[in-house]
């Protein structure tokens, strides 16, 4: 029988305490979440972890020099409690590892965020959550902004949530497609849940739940975007990608939910487009060829998008609608339609302040 340590808590740590321990590790040089789990899983709570003696320390694998130096010092300990302070002012959550509220679904990573810092009300995102991630380019083709709208859309109306990190081009608009159908959408940040990047999208940004793992303030770098795409990964039973060349971040996403056990959806595009060689890629590695919400729904047996009751427009309003299929010009759209290109003209204006279509580079699409 093992005795107990003499350095182990009297008490098992309170809710709070393990929290405050957490962040306390979180802002500890050398300790990235690797590190941070090992110290946690050793001693059974980050807790019990800060106040182990520097012999217990070092029999914790992957711990160096360094980072065994920086254990325990006050900095640390006042920025975390810091931080709590201003979380708490803010109205930010922080949700640790290990427990309550922290999401189930982010036990797939092997680099979990030791804290989370979470703007909003997170929704429920269990092991295998009814979730998925859309990505792709920010220089998004009109036909790929019209394709993303739609299934992000259908799948809010299906009651998935559409996850994605407010990039601009495809992330914004599978955001805002979603909570305009009524959905729940998760902003996975670069940044800090108090700073928003790109600054367009700060309004949209307030309709989401936002989730960081960087503390309040920290700006967005170049290095933080391909990092919190695990993130998306991993809160979404599979990945979406839409465009994206080759070597891109939206293929550092679909490479995360592949090591995660998530499936990955792709959608083909032009033979030729720079845009479309990401998701080509994937398909024939095996990703799921998809072209509709429905195509997400059948892989997960998650049933079908509820109808919509139909739109009660004036015939010629209606025609047009009809006619908008895919991404097209006026002329493509008078020849559909069959109608006198003054009648088309007015009903497009019509249709676009009722927010059913929007012009983009000269080419009219459904919202």
């Amino acid at each position: 029988m093992t005795s107990r340590p003499l350095f182990a808590d009297l008490h098992a740590p309170t809710p709070h305490e393990e929290l405050l321990a957490l962040l306390t590790l979180r802002f500890t040089p050398g300790l990235g979440p690797r590190r941070t789990e090992s110290l946690r899983a050793h001693f059974g709570s980050a807790h019990a972890a800060l106040r182990a003696p520097r012999s217990e320390l070092r029999g914790v694998p992957g711990l160096d020099t360094r980072s065994l130096a920086a254990i325990g010092t006050p900095k640390a300990a006042e920025q975390a409690q810091a931080e709590l302070t201003g979380a708490a002012r803010l109205g930010v959550t922080l949700l640790g590892r290990g427990l309550d509220g922290y999401p189930p679904a982010l036990d797939a990573l092997e680099d979990a965020p030791a804290v989370l810092w979470v703007l909003g009300d997170l929704p429920d995102l269990p092991v295998v959550p009814r979730a998925i991630g859309i990505v792709g380019t920010r220089a998004a083709s009109p036909h790929a902004v019209s394709l993303t709208r739609t299934v992000a859309a259908d799948l809010a109306r299906a009651g998935v949530v559409v996850v994605s990190g407010l990039a601009r081009g495809i992330d914004t608009a599978a955001h805002g497609a979603a909570v305009e159908a009524g959905g729940v959408s998760v902003g996975v940040l670069g940044s800090a849940v108090n700073v928003i990047y790109p600054r367009e999208n700060e309004r949209l940004a307030e309709q989401l739940t936002l989730i960081s793992e960087y503390p309040l303030g920290t700006g967005p770098a170049q290095h933080h975007f391909p990092t919190r795409n695990r993130l998306i990964a991993a809160l979404s039973a599979g990945t979406l990608v839409v465009e994206g060349e080759r070597k891109s971040g939206s293929l550092i996403t679909a490479t995360h939910a592949l090591e995660c056990g998530r499936t990955v959806f792709a959608v083909p595009g032009r033979a030729g487009d720079p845009r479309a060689a990401g998701p080509h890629a994937l398909i024939r590695d095996g990703a799921v060829l998809t072209e509709s919400a429905a195509d997400i729904l059948n892989e997960f047996g998650w049933g079908s998008v509820p109808q919509q009751p139909p739109l009660n427009l004036p015939p010629e309003q209606a025609q047009v609608l009809a006619a908008i299929n895919a991404p097209a010009t006026l002329d493509d759209l008078q020849a559909r339609a069959r109608l006198p290109m003054p009648d088309v003209q007015t009903a497009l204006v019509m249709l676009q302040l009722a927010g059913l279509v929007e012009e983009v580079g000269g080419r009219w699409s459904r919202r």
